[in-house]
């Protein structure tokens, strides 16, 4: 013989009212769930799992503007291969190819990896430091402190 068992639950109940037609609808939700949401997008926000780069104001650094596309892709894979903790970006402008280094928060960081390429001859032209909208990666050791 089946044995039934009966346990009340309670739930929040939010009523929307949608003013054109009169109609109501009644959600039952559990208030636990609000709190879920929100400690997991604290988990997200603490390891780094945030759904885009954050960004602030920074430095970048102006290696190379010319129109001859080998020449940049081969300064940027030997960029890549040196520092492969840095970025290096690509951009089109008619009719030349610039080359861009690096995310600095810091002027003084951006200045020593400018001196190194300019020891290292990676690149032979003017190396300019330009202000710009960098990315900025989150700090995991800041943020383990829980």
């Amino acid at each position: 013989m089946p044995l039934f068992f009966v346990v009340p639950a309670t739930a929040q109940t939010t009523i929307i009212s949608d003013t054109a037609s009169q109609e109501k609808i009644i959600v039952y939700k559990d208030a636990r769930l609000d709190i879920l949401a929100k400690k997991e997008a604290a988990f997200n926000d603490a390891n780094g799992f945030s759904l885009g780069p954050r960004s602030a104001k920074g430095f970048r650094l102006m290696l190379l503007s010319t129109s001859d596309r080998p020449a940049a892709m081969r300064v940027r894979a030997q960029l890549l291969q040196r520092f492969p903790e840095q970025k290096v970006y690509m951009s089109f402008q008619p009719p030349y190819i610039k080359l861009r280094f690096g995310n600095f928060v810091e002027k003084a960081d951006a200045e020593k990896y400018r001196k190194e390429i300019i020891r290292t001859k990676l690149v032979t032209n003017n190396i300019y430091l330009i202000p710009e909208t960098i990315e900025i990666k989150p700090d995991k050791d800041k943020d383990t402190g829980n």
